[in-house]
């Protein structure tokens, strides 16, 4: 079984985001860049079935300019087997990333996909839907337990009511929740070892995809400041500033 893993390269989750003072987006002069933690899961997940004998080859994508090849990097010091670059440096959105990807998965013919939720910066929750339509594979969202046995892959999936199994015939699509798994740490040898893996680099005007992106951002801004806290007296006082000024009990 082959499996294809997309990621993005993010903002590290421990960085404070600062906002352009004009407002068009966010400055990431000096920011540390990191792959995106629901794709970090999803690399983790992809090496784990290899290690179980499932998978044979797990293969990285990740679409952008050069900057992205240092995830890339990463994630084959984590155990994945060979990476690709889909080259632009354009900015997409979902429908485009998702329709680069299908390009992708129609070149390699993965079993399986298994990809991050949503990115962290842009919190779409789009293109693995997106990619299962365009690709017309069935797919489980948001997993939390990931079984590929007999021809098939079982998704626990986390939904509002608790928890949901699926049944998937393969070759599927699976898009990856927070509890799934702990990603681990690339050791020194492996982030060695990566440096040697194949990294192949393929324009994404190859692909014949329109890149014309239809989604504009009008404006960023920053989340308001939290005011700081008040002391009341007693109970009394509390109850009053609920009903009275906060209006959250009547």
């Amino acid at each position: 079984m082959k499996i294809l893993v997309p990621v993005k390269r993010a903002i590290d989750y421990n960085v404070k985001v600062r906002v352009k003072s004009d407002n068009s987006g966010v400055d990431l002069t000096n920011a540390k860049m990191a792959i995106n933690p629901f794709c970090e899961i999803a690399v983790e997940e992809a090496v784990r079935l290899k290690e179980q004998g499932i998978a044979e080859e797990v293969v990285v994508v990740s679409i952008g300019d050069k900057a992205c090849q240092e995830q890339i990097r990463t994630a084959l010091a984590l155990g994945a087997d060979r990476g690709i670059q889909v080259d632009t440096d354009q900015a997409l959105d979902s429908l485009q990333v998702a329709k680069l990807l299908a390009k992708v998965v129609e070149e390699e013919s993965p079993e399986l996909v298994i990809l991050g939720k949503q990115s962290i910066d842009s919190d779409n929750n789009q293109t693995g839907q997106m990619l299962a339509a365009l690709t017309g594979r069935p797919q489980g969202t948001f997993a939390s337990k990931v079984v590929v046995e007999d021809g098939k892959v079982q998704v626990t999936r986390e939904i509002d009511g608790g928890l949901q199994t699926v049944a998937l015939a393969l070759p599927a699509i699976v898009t990856t929740d927070l509890r799934l798994n702990e990603p681990r740490y690339a050791s020194l040898p492996n982030i060695m070892k990566a440096k040697r893996k194949p990294l192949d680099v393929k324009p994404a005007a190859d692909f014949g995809v329109e890149l014309t992106s239809h989604v504009k951002t009008l404006k960023v801004t920053p989340p308001p400041q939290r005011k700081g806290g008040i002391k009341v007296a007693d109970v009394a006082e509390l109850v009053d500033k609920l009903k009275n000024e906060a209006k959250v009990i009547s």
